[in-house]
């Protein structure tokens, strides 16, 4: 009998692959099957990366349009290996095919715009002749590149989280120590060999694999880092602020997404749209529909399209095409979500749908009576969960929506725009979403939360501006 080689990826640091003494085994999300071993650092591996980073940014000479070229470059290879990439995504995140197809779709656009973004860095003058005594004096503002960012990536989204992080540094001329999770942390090794080939120079993109309570924990110390950039729970997002003092963080973390379907809705769409976008990669998504709020005189008809549409999902498999919804990143977080169900129906929560847990594989699940102090509406579920509150009023829907630690992004189907324009000014979240839900994010916007949601945005253009700061230059002529 011949054992399958497993394929072993090590450390990645100033364009070397070094060897560490432990492994971490990366398993197919559905079957099981280690599929790959990663590294585990060690501390002085982690300081290795950080120095080589350092060392890079002092010395790198690249210019904005040879960093626009280098991702651009970068694009082209994703796309034409995307087939690979693509599967890659579906065995080590569990992702279906449909989800990893919409994924290097964005993870393609966004090297792109990028690339774009790093020809545009530019500041303003400042009209220092304005004031009195000034007279002789000229000046402008500049963007200069922070130095070695720090980014931590979770498992949900690994290529498209990664190269949101790692893509905007090098465009702006700064290095990255990049910690992707050890559940997913394939896709970061496929980018930097991407970025290699794309021209990248040694030394400015490093790779550290290991747990968050040590590779991470090594990396929050090191106080060369300048700024960090995390996306994942706000339990290691508070962390992080704590223990970064005076440096900056951009922190996009946790969301209970609202998604109200107002009186005046269209139904078809509003039913279609949550339908969608309620258990798409199994409901792992920062701002995946998880509370749907609907005005009490539609709740019926809402229902009756909605819960079609859910009972036409097709669970299972993440590489058969025809799957809607894969498993979730582990049996034990699937149990953990069950868990949060079980206890919301012992509290005199019903559930409309709720299939038989398989493993890491939990079918939709649709809550209806449930009340605002339960997990599974108070905390982010992080899984294929949703529940159905009925209200009688605009500033009923409104005060359950903003009834939240979280404020990332919330949905909202109406035909009348001053509900829309009410929407948009009363419901604290970092974006609004209009007749859509509030899982739609276009790469190119400012995408970041309120409260326990996190600091700061992502999006290329707004991640330059985190990652770089302001110097202002004065002549005194």
């Amino acid at each position: 009998m011949t054992v399958q080689q497993v394929q072993r990826y090590p450390l990645y640091i100033r364009g070397e692959w070094v060897e560490t003494r432990e492994w971490i085994p990366v398993k197919n999300k559905y079957t099981g099957d280690v599929i790959a071993e990663v590294g585990r650092a060690e501390r002085h591996q982690v300081e290795e990366a950080v120095t080589r980073a350092e060392e890079t940014f002092r010395k790198s000479s690249l210019t904005p349009f040879q960093r626009s070229e280098i991702l651009l470059a970068a694009s082209r290879l994703a796309e034409e290996r995307r087939e690979t990439l693509e599967l890659s995504l579906v065995r080590e995140v569990g992702k279906t095919r449909k989800d990893a197809r919409g994924e290097m779709d964005r993870v393609i656009n966004t090297l792109r715009l990028s690339a774009e973004e790093a020809k545009r860095i530019s500041g303003e003058m400042v009209p220092l002749h304005a004031t009195p005594g000034s007279e002789n004096r000229t000046g402008w503002a500049i963007r200069v590149p922070r130095g070695v960012i720090g980014a931590i990536t979770p498992f949900n989204y690994p290529w498209l989280l990664n190269v949101h992080k790692v893509a905007p540094a090098i465009a702006s001329g700064n290095t990255v120590v990049l910690k992707p999770s050890s559940e997913t942390p394939l896709a970061a090794f496929q980018l930097v060999t991407l970025l290699e080939e794309a021209g990248l120079p040694p030394g400015h993109v490093q790779v550290i694999t290991g747990s968050g309570r040590e590779a991470g924990e090594w990396l929050l110390r090191d106080k060369r880092i300048a700024l960090y950039t995390f996306t994942g729970s706000a339990e290691v997002g508070q962390r992080i602020k704590e223990a970064s003092g005076l440096r900056p963080v951009t922190l996009e973390l946790g969301n209970n997404s609202p998604n109200l379907v107002h009186e005046d809705a269209d139904l078809d769409l509003a039913a279609r749209q949550i339908a969608a976008r309620s258990f798409h990669n199994a409901g792992q998504a920062c701002i995946a529909v998880q509370r749907i709020l609907v005005h009490e005189k539609r709740l019926e008809a809402f229902m009756d399209r909605f819960l079609r549409r859910v009972d036409g999902l097709k669970v299972g498999d993440p590489e058969d095409p025809e799957t809607d919804v894969g498993p979730m990143i582990s049996e034990r977080e699937a149990e953990r979500a069950e868990a949060w169900v079980e206890e919301a129906i012992a509290g005199g929560a019903e559930a409309l749908r709720r299939g038989k847990r398989q493993g890491a594989l939990l079918p939709p699940v649709v809550l209806v009576q449930t009340t605002p102090e339960m997990k599974v509406n108070n905390r982010e579920v992080f899984a294929p969960v949703v529940t159905v509150t009925p209200y009688r009023t605009l500033e009923e829907a409104f005060e359950l929506a903003n009834d939240s630690d979280y404020g990332l992004q919330a949905g909202i189907f109406t035909s009348s725009l001053n509900v829309a324009m009410r929407a948009s000014r009363e419901l604290e979240y970092g974006g609004v979403i209009i007749n859509d839900v509030s899982t739609y994010r276009n790469d190119v916007m400012p995408y970041g939360g309120t409260k326990n949601s996190g600091l700061g945005k992502e999006g290329p253009r707004y991640t330059i501006e985190e990652m770089t700061e302001l110097r202002m230059v004065v002549f005194n002529l």
